[in-house]
């Protein structure tokens, strides 16, 4: 699992409960703060994704 996969679900995470608490304390900022790290999260994860697909298609083609 590739280090962006990692780092971008913790983020993803991280913005969730910023994201949640904002909406409690009805702290606009904090929401808007939060969904933005969670989407950053989703990126980073989805580049991670990517990444271990290259490296399992790599190894594939070192095999045959």
């Amino acid at each position: 699992m590739d280090k962006d996969r990692l780092a971008g679900s913790a983020k993803q995470a991280t913005g969730a409960v910023k994201e949640a608490a904002g909406k409690v304390m009805g702290d606009a900022k904090l929401k808007a703060e939060g969904a933005s790290e969670k989407t950053a999260g989703k990126i980073q994860n989805a580049v991670g994704g990517a990444k271990d697909a290259v490296r399992d298609a790599v190894r594939k083609s070192d095999r045959a």
